[in-house]
């Protein structure tokens, strides 16, 4: 799957989230990546997915004009688990929401808890 599949992936991913999620994203971007860098992954660990950014309810009264935060999608490092496509779009798409759930302020146990983790 090249950059531009992914992209649309990630699009398509982004599109069928219910309305209060589109509702909720502020000052957020997320873009697709071939790899993480060494800033983005000092140790090496293989990211899939990285969110930089403040979670929106560790956000005071004082947050403005903040850079965006980022969600970052890396594409080798899905590509390399070895996935069909259809489970390669599904894992993406389950990466993604699990990142867009730390940015609403979700943290792992929870998701463990209801089946995201």
């Amino acid at each position: 799957m090249n950059l531009s599949h992914i992209e649309v992936v990630v699009q398509e991913t982004l599109d069928s989230l219910p309305e209060w999620v589109h509702e909720g994203l502020d000052n957020i971007d997320v873009l697709v990546v071939d790899e993480p860098d060494e800033d983005l992954d000092p140790e090496g660990q293989g990211l899939l997915v990285l969110h930089l950014g403040l979670p929106l309810p560790e956000r005071g009264g004082d947050y403005a004009g903040e850079l965006p935060d980022v969600i970052y999608i890396f594409r080798r490092p899905h590509q390399e688990l070895g996935l069909s496509q259809d489970e390669l779009r599904h894992e993406m798409a389950r990466t993604l929401i699990h990142e867009i759930a730390h940015y609403f302020g979700i943290d792992d146990d929870h998701l463990d808890e209801i089946g995201w983790g």
